[in-house]
């Protein structure tokens, strides 16, 4: 399973959410699972949301999928305030994610 990693930065919200899509789904159209690391990220707003669950969307209908690593306690909370919690699938750091998901 081929998986290409994505470093969101400090924020995903309204003014680079086109980019970090476009970035996200360049990767989908390679043909590739993306490992979106969050790490540096500290807030998803309701835009970076939509970004999310739309390149989920993509993925599934291309057979890929979509992993978050790295969430901070205040992005979980809004992943699970708004149910968004039960669409993706979470890992801690970059090397738990491979091991689980066996990608190269």
């Amino acid at each position: 399973m081929n998986i290409e990693n994505h470093k969101l930065g400090e924020e995903l919200d309204s003014f680079n959410y086109k980019q970090e899509q476009d970035a996200i789904l360049a990767i989908l159209n390679r043909g590739n699972n993306v490992l979106l690391d969050m790490t540096s990220c500290t807030y998803v707003s309701s835009t970076g949301l939509r970004v999310l669950l739309y390149s989920k969307k993509v993925a599934a209908s291309q057979g890929l999928n979509l992993y978050l690593v790295g969430l901070n306690e205040e992005v979980k909370d809004i992943m699970d305030t708004t149910g968004f919690d039960h669409f993706f699938d979470y890992f801690n750091t970059v090397e738990e994610c491979l091991e689980k998901v066996g990608g190269k």
